[in-house]
């Protein structure tokens, strides 16, 4: 397994160290920064999460810089990021967070399963795996951007009175209902003998 790959791999293994840390109710109180109080679980989860995020940004360079690209970093690669998103958006949702309403954490789960079964589809078909458009990475960057701000509580931007966060979230949620439309009519062929 090249490295790409075994920093795919490694992503996967952070899912359930986040989501524990988010899950279990953990006695570590809470940590004033910069003025706004944050539990410590929710700031080591957005650790983890920083690190899975740069695993993703890592994976990718070294896989086209050194021509390591695979089908199975292809495949597994897009999903490693579904699997640790869809976690964080349903624990922010389980933990109360306000900033992050059920019904956005929904359309971008369904996005999610929706395009993964697209892809599983045309792999059946065609034995071909679609990487990931620019508009899919695009989606991912907000998505992460936006979950490691509302995990800290906008902490950074809570002088400026900007929900960063949220403002974030809503440009991923943008950006999955556009790229997830534009997976399926790029692919539309797919369900041709359907009609």
């Amino acid at each position: 397994m090249n490295l790409p790959n075994k920093l795919t791999m490694f992503r996967i293994i952070l899912i359930p160290v986040f989501l524990l840390l988010l899950a279990v109710p953990w006695e570590m109180g809470n940590v004033m920064v910069l003025g706004t109080m944050i539990p410590v679980a929710q700031i080591l989860a957005a650790i983890v999460f920083i690190i899975a995020a740069l695993t993703d940004f890592l994976d990718g360079q070294i896989a086209r810089k050194q021509h390591l690209v695979t089908n199975f970093g292809k495949f597994a690669d897009p999903l490693a990021d579904k699997m640790i998103v869809m976690t964080a958006f349903i624990m922010l949702v389980g933990i109360g967070s306000n900033n992050v309403a059920a019904w956005i954490a929904a359309i971008i789960v369904c996005r999610e399963l929706a395009v993964t079964g697209l892809r599983l589809i045309i792999v059946q078909n065609d034995g071909e795996v679609v990487a990931a458009a620019w508009s899919g990475k695009i989606k991912t960057f907000f998505e992460m951007i936006s979950i490691i701000i509302l995990l800290l509580n906008n902490v950074f931007f809570a002088n400026f009175d900007i929900p960063v966060g949220q403002i974030c979230l809503y440009i991923a949620l943008i950006a999955a209902v556009y790229s997830g439309i534009e997976y399926f009519v790029k692919n539309r062929k797919v369900f041709a003998d359907s009609f």
